[in-house]
């Protein structure tokens, strides 16, 4: 099946037109509203229990986005105090559904052939008592988002998950379901490595193309204010960092950015950012806590 109608990217709300219902699915407390950090619509799905209140796509389990694209881009926000959950259902070469799943509800990272589940660390802004105080323990790691949990660019790369986890080769994205308690702006599938907090003429100027990074489209942008970065106001993850050899088994805030590129692009790669010492702390007892576990592999005790 030709893919070229998905190039350079797919902003997946717009294709699918979600808030037509058509093709999407809404069920509970799913509403619009306008963002004032955002300045524009959103989805805001409530509920006390995710598996009933939830945004999917396709309509039906029986059909599939066929999206191919590697990485997977989520425009969200946790809601604080709460908890959310994600569940992808991704397609392999070998025609095997594979569920990826997170959420701050997790409290370990468990995998079976068909399922990850990934725990899922909210971060709270720049300077908050949150980010400034080392946590100490597994529980203060894991559980319901700060207060004043931040508007995030989560990036995905799928195709390493799968191969990374599973030992299996990504096909394409077959569904997507969105389930409380989340602020969602959009999603987007692409095989670009985009960094929102990159501006076009800044990656002009780094030559970033040669590196296969881009600026993120301008429909998928979060709005900075004059004279502020985009870092200072949002959060960018990657996962699995690309700052790890091996990832952590759970997803949090990523060590790395393209802003270093752009400071020394004498550099082919973008260079790890300095962290505060409390970040340090708190990666470190992530590292602890969720250390990569032998992944069970049944398919090749039967081979």
């Amino acid at each position: 099946v030709s893919a070229v109608w998905q190039n350079p990217y797919l902003n997946v709300f717009k294709h699918f037109k979600v808030e037509e219902w058509k093709r999407s699915t809404k069920e509970g407390d799913v509403t619009t509203f306008m963002d004032k950090t955002l300045k524009g619509t959103v989805y805001r799905i409530r509920g006390s229990i995710p598996a009933s209140n939830y945004i999917q796509l396709p309509k039906t389990s029986t059909q599939s986005l066929g999206l191919v694209g590697r990485y997977l881009y989520l425009l969200f926000r946790p809601m604080p105090n709460k908890y959310f959950v994600v569940h992808l259902d991704v397609a392999t070469e070998d025609n095997q559904v594979v569920r990826i799943s997170f959420s701050n509800l997790f409290k370990e990272f468990k995998s079976t052939a068909t399922w990850l589940q990934f725990p899922f660390i909210c971060g709270a802004s720049k300077g908050s008592v949150y980010e400034s105080t080392a946590k100490t323990s597994k529980q203060d790691l894991v559980g319901a988002a700060p207060a004043n949990v931040r508007w995030t660019c989560l990036m995905l790369d799928l195709h390493y998950i799968l191969s990374m986890y599973l030992n299996r080769r990504y096909s394409h994205l077959k569904s997507v379901k969105l389930c409380s308690n989340l602020l969602v702006k959009n999603l987007c599938t692409s095989d670009l490595l985009f960094d929102p907090g990159v501006t076009f003429s800044e990656a002009r100027q780094a030559n970033l193309a040669c590196h296969g990074m881009s600026p993120m489209p301008r429909e998928m942008t979060f709005p900075v204010p004059k004279g502020e970065k985009w870092h200072d106001r949002y959060d960018y993850i990657r996962f699995p960092s690309d700052g790890s050899k091996l990832p952590y088994d759970s997803i949090q805030k990523s060590c790395s950015s393209l802003a270093a590129v752009l400071e020394d692009p004498v550099h082919q790669l973008p260079q790890p950012v300095t962290l505060t010492k409390a970040v340090r702390d708190r990666l470190s007892l992530i590292q602890q806590i969720t250390s990569p576990k032998a992944v069970s592999m049944p398919w090749r005790e039967s081979a």
